[in-house]
C-alpha cells in the first residue's frame, strides 16, 4: 500500500500545476502578436513571412527590399501584372513561386500586393 500525501504536498503539487499554467500563459500573451494585429495583418503578409522573407529583406541575388522605394521604382514601372507573372514564373535569380510550392496564385498575389504597399504602391489589379 502507498503512503497519502499529506496536505502540504497536495498543496505544492497544485500550486506547482498552477505556477506551470500562469507561466505558459503568459509566454503566449507575449508572443507579439495579438489576435487583433493577426485579424489585421494584410493577407499576404503570411505568405511574404513564410516564403518571401528569406531573400527579400536581406536583398539576395537582387530581390528588391521590402520598403526599399528606389529598389522597387523600375519593378513598378512594369506594373502588377508583371509582377505577379514574375513572381509566378520566376525571373533571373528568383525560381518560380520563390520555391513556396504550396502558395496558390492568389497567395503570391497577396505577398505582391504586401510588398508594393510597403513602398506606397497601389495594388489595384
Amino acid at each position: 500500500m502507498g503512503v497519502k500525501p499529506t496536505v502540504v504536498q497536495t498543496t505544492a503539487w497544485w500550486a506547482g500545476k498552477l505556477l506551470l499554467l500562469v507561466s505558459v500563459s503568459m509566454l503566449g500573451a507575449c508572443s507579439g502578436e495579438s489576435a487583433e494585429s493577426l485579424a489585421n495583418a494584410h493577407p499576404g503578409q503570411a505568405t511574404y513571412n513564410a516564403a518571401c522573407i528569406s531573400c527579400h529583406n536581406p536583398g539576395i541575388s537582387g530581390a528588391p527590399r521590402l520598403g526599399d522605394v528606389d529598389a522597387w521604382q523600375p519593378r513598378l514601372a512594369k506594373g502588377r501584372a508583371v509582377l505577379l507573372d514574375s513572381t509566378i514564373r520566376g525571373l533571373n535569380a528568383m525560381p518560380p513561386k520563390g520555391m513556396c510550392w504550396q502558395c496558390s496564385d492568389e497567395d503570391l498575389a497577396h505577398a505582391v500586393d504586401f510588398m508594393l504597399e510597403q513602398v506606397g504602391a497601389s495594388t489595384t489589379p
